[in-house]
């Protein structure tokens, strides 16, 4: 597989994945992916993505639960 966008070779790696999003920062250091050796871009297959997406999910339900309890 080429890199999208340098055309390097990509190999099966691990790399960071991280989001900003509604209030809250979160990393994974190790994601199983696709990392170029050339320029270090990393592409992170479908099965990955669902399980990222869903994490990601479940947290916002958690962080919306948190901020909307009123303070007393």
């Amino acid at each position: 597989m080429d890199c999208f966008y340098c055309k390097g070779r990509m190999i099966k790696s691990n790399a960071p994945f991280s989001a900003d999003r509604n209030g809250y920062h979160i990393s994974w250091e190790s994601v199983p992916a696709w990392v170029c050796t050339q320029c270090g871009e990393a592409f992170f297959e479908e099965n990955e993505i669902n399980h990222i997406q869903r994490a990601l999910q479940k947290i916002d339900h958690e962080t919306l639960a948190l901020t909307s309890k009123k303070v007393a």
